[in-house]
């Protein structure tokens, strides 16, 4: 059996983008990645778009909640390799250090909580967002990232960041 890689997905309220990145990378990967989300100021609840979204799309949401990244920063929480910042807000602050020697990339997306043009075009971003993550999901996990030198999984992340839709 081998071990996971622990990606830890942020973003600044840990309500919707990271958390539909934590269990996009659950669901899609398959016991190679163990996937956590948080946030450096979390909103304290999920955004309901984002739960819904999840529920009509077959993930499990028990358990999604928001939380601070000070759960993964210290010695006994979990060994991230992989910290995938999702925001701008939290890609232009200055992280945590977290035990090990984790790689970090940006995959900037829009904030679809921020939509405020009524109920049909707040889940058509929150569509939007979740099939753009996941094809950044997807790109990832056809890589070999187990066994990836650190540079070389680097500019394979910040490839997978450029992709359509980065915000």
């Amino acid at each position: 059996m081998t071990v996971p890689v622990d990606v830890l997905v942020l973003c600044t309220g840990n309500s919707a983008r990271s958390i539909l990145g934590e269990a996009l990378f659950n669901r899609l990967g398959k016991g190679r990645v163990r996937a956590f989300s948080a946030g450096s100021n979390p909103a304290g609840r999920v955004h309901p778009a984002a739960l819904q979204l999840l529920e009509r799309e077959g993930h499990d949401i028990a358990g999604l909640r928001s939380k601070s990244w000070s759960e993964f920063t210290h010695p006994g929480g979990p060994p991230i390799d992989i910290v995938v910042t999702v925001c701008g807000n939290a890609a232009g602050e200055a992280c945590p250090a977290f035990p090990g020697r984790a790689v970090r990339a940006h995959w900037g997306l829009a904030d679809p909580a921020a939509v405020d043009s009524g109920a049909t075009a707040e889940d058509e971003a929150f569509a939007r967002t979740y099939e753009l993550l996941r094809r950044r999901v997807d790109a990832f996990l056809a890589l070999p990232f187990e066994g990836m030198p650190p540079a070389e999984l680097q500019a394979e992340l910040d490839a997978i960041g450029r992709m359509e839709g980065s915000a």
